[in-house]
């Protein structure tokens, strides 16, 4: 149950593109130790994410991220164009998508808000401190923020 009362009735998909294996898993603890039911899928290149996002090859069933994690330096696609092409696409483009990165650079900020990303976060050094904005991402997208519903795919 979240704050206004409401409940949510599934589980969040949240979708994690992110190929550094200790964020991954301090990513998962946060979500564990948070109050809001999820399902955590994790890509570790953005061609992964691709595939999971338009449901090709070992991807058919994925679901559709209610949200997705971005990591920006990406092996093969990196975080910049899987946002430019997943904003581009009318399917896919209402999917919040918030940039989790160690980039502090203020050029890769203002381009990923260019690119229509929902929110930039950097990604504290801290373990303690990196669950902790996670924890506090989650609370808000997933107890403050009106997700849109799903749209069906033709």
């Amino acid at each position: 149950m979240n704050d206004s009362g409401a409940t949510r009735p599934d589980p969040a998909q949240i979708l994690l593109v992110e190929d550094n294996p200790g964020d991954v898993r301090l990513t998962e603890e946060a979500f564990k130790q948070g109050r809001i039911e999820n399902d955590l899928y994790v890509v570790s290149d953005g061609t992964e994410a691709l595939e999971f996002l338009y449901r090709r090859g070992e991807y058919a069933d994925a679901p559709r991220p209610d949200l997705i994690l971005l990591d920006l330096n990406l092996p093969r696609t990196d975080g910049e164009e899987v946002l430019e092409e997943l904003k581009e696409d009318s399917e896919l483009r209402s999917i919040p998508v918030i940039v989790l990165t160690s980039s502090r650079a203020e050029e890769d900020v203002v381009r990923s808000y260019e690119l229509h990303a929902n929110a930039y976060l950097t990604k504290p050094v801290d373990p303690d401190e990196f669950i902790e904005t996670v924890r506090a991402f989650e609370k808000f997208w997933f107890s403050v923020v009106r997700l849109p519903p799903e749209v069906e795919r033709s």
